[in-house]
């Protein structure tokens, strides 16, 4: 298999048999962080302390591959307490922009140390065609409309 394992010292080291953060071409699928600093110690802190954790080790694991926090398009939040929701929410609004990525939000009874929350994500590396288009975020005006009456590409239901 083609792939690169993502590491950093930035984050912490991973707690049992898994990476930090696998790369197979341009998909990128980071491991579930919880709120550890680089010394593996989970964060003494509310929701809040430990969400800007997270997003920190996933900033330091994307940031070893040359990639943002715009580059994910899909999180699973896992929640030990939906009731914190709100607060939860506040930090990670504040980290991730239009457009969002995609996400799933579970509660669940126990997380690993004792965190309240963890994250998981899945990112795609565009690096190429944004430096291609010299562009780093999609506009529908930037491509050109296909017509598939006149198309013979395969690439939808409509060509010939």
């Amino acid at each position: 298999m083609l792939s690169k394992v993502i590491t950093s010292e930035d984050a912490p080291k991973a707690i049992g048999p898994y990476s930090q953060g696998i790369k197979l071409g341009d998909f990128v699928y980071l491991a579930g962080q919880i709120a550890l600093d680089k010394d593996n110690e989970l964060v003494n802190g509310d929701i809040k302390e430990q969400t800007l954790q997270i997003v920190m080790n996933i900033v330091a694991l994307l940031s070893e591959i040359n990639l943002e926090l715009r580059h994910i398009v899909k999180t699973t939040v896992y929640l030990t307490d939906l009731d914190q929701f709100d607060d939860f929410n506040e930090i990670y609004a504040t980290y991730f922009a239009h457009p969002y990525p995609a996400r799933s939000t579970v509660e669940v009874s126990r997380l690993p140390k004792g965190a309240l929350v963890e994250i998981d994500c899945f990112a795609i590396d565009t690096t190429v065609y944004e430096e291609k288009f010299g562009t780093n975020t999609y506009n529908s005006d930037d491509y050109p409309e296909v017509d598939c009456e006149d198309c013979e590409s395969g690439c939808c239901e409509g060509c010939v």
